[in-house]
């Protein structure tokens, strides 16, 4: 029975749980807050701050597991690449994870390797992220160049806006970096998330692309598979191929990419199971999580794992909390084949997701989703 350590309880690893233990896996969930979304689930869980290197070690050394399965990026991967060469095997791998804790790092690796991407620039100030929006010109999306779920990203159309969306990134920024990357707005027809699934030894898989629509880049709903022509589609897996060989190890990547036309251009990478994906415990034989589960553990992936079209939509709360209801579950399922999930998170805040309404297409997703209110 593998024994997993899983760096981050949130509504992923909560999903990634299930998987690993359907497979008689043996879980350690850790988060930085107790009774996380994935530690309800786990044999065992830890709490503590993933940035405390000395906190990670000593968690691997009392558990000391096969896997360590990152599923945040807030995480001190100084210490897992020292784990890595002490012979514990980080998933996807160490410097998979330590490239993408990082936009500017996996950005600057993109570009090195010969993909497209959108033009860009970093600043440690808004003195310097002013001069160097004016060089892209304006409009230009502004992200913190660590940070989850799309937080601390905005759109700035003005010079006049520049100031509220640095303190914005700021506010949003996750470890220990105060940088933001300032990004040329792509002016793109709509955007996916390919997940590439990478094996120890058989071929790549891709499953089918999924769209999705993001609010100052915090995924909204998505669907699967997103209608994209033949030459636009094998261009992003030819890409996702390159950058996921590059990164190497196992398990699945959430590639994303704006499309104009049938050209498809690199926005961003996570080693792990993506938010957007979740649509695909509706739309696939083996989810996202399956998939993950599987890779890690060098089972089989079929070539093809599609089963029907399907959407997704986020279930947010509009305040801050420590107790809530969630009303309107029974009317939202009254919509044929809607099926609904509640992550279980303790508490709420304003735009928190708390859960994920599932449907056989967009209006239905968006129209169930609409009936559940967080009280």
């Amino acid at each position: 029975m593998a024994r997993i350590l899983l760096l981050g309880s949130g509504e992923l690893g909560k999903e990634f749980v299930i998987s690993l233990k359907r497979m008689g896996c043996e879980v350690i969930a850790c988060d930085s807050y107790s009774n996380a979304p994935a530690q309800q689930l786990a044999d065992k869980q830890e709490t503590f701050n993933m940035l405390d290197g000395k906190e990670i070690r000593r968690v691997i050394d009392l558990h000391k597991p096969d896997f360590i399965v990152p599923e945040i990026e807030a995480i001190r991967t100084e210490e897992l690449i020292k784990s890595e060469e002490d012979g514990y095997t980080v998933i996807p791998s160490a410097r998979a994870v330590n490239l993408t804790m990082n936009r500017d790092h996996i950005r600057d690796r993109a570009v090195e390797i010969g993909l497209q991407t959108a033009r860009y620039a970093y600043a440690e100030s808004l003195e310097e992220m002013s001069l160097e929006s004016k060089k892209i010109g304006l409009p230009v999306l502004v992200k913190p160049v660590m940070s989850s779920s799309g937080k601390g990203q905005s759109t700035v159309k003005s010079l006049a806006e520049l100031s509220a969306a640095w303190d914005y990134a700021v506010t949003g920024m996750r470890g220990d970096r105060k940088r933001v990357i300032v990004e040329e707005f792509i002016d793109f027809d709509y955007e996916i998330t390919l997940l590439t699934v990478k094996q120890w030894k058989g071929p790549t898989v891709f499953c089918k692309p999924i769209g999705h629509v993001q609010t100052q880049g915090d995924y909204q709903f998505s669907w699967q598979p997103c209608d994209m022509s033949t030459q636009a589609e094998k261009q992003a897996q030819d890409m996702a191929q390159l950058i996921t060989d590059d990164l190497g190890g196992a398990g699945i990547f959430g590639v994303e990419f704006f499309v104009k036309k049938n050209n498809v251009i690199f926005s961003e990478l996570s080693p792990r199971p993506h938010d957007t994906g979740m649509v695909t415990m509706c739309t696939q034989t083996l989810n996202e999580f399956d998939l993950h589960a599987r890779a890690i553990l060098g089972y089989p992936i079929p070539d093809n794992v599609f089963r029907d079209p399907g959407a997704s939509h986020v279930i947010l709360a509009n305040k801050e909390a420590h107790d809530y209801q969630v009303t309107g579950v029974e009317d939202a399922m009254e919509y044929s084949g809607v099926d609904v999930r509640i992550f279980g998170k303790p508490t709420t805040r304003k735009n928190r997701r708390m859960g994920v309404v599932l449907a056989p297409n967009l209006e239905i997703a968006k129209s169930a989703a609409g009936k559940i209110k967080i009280i």
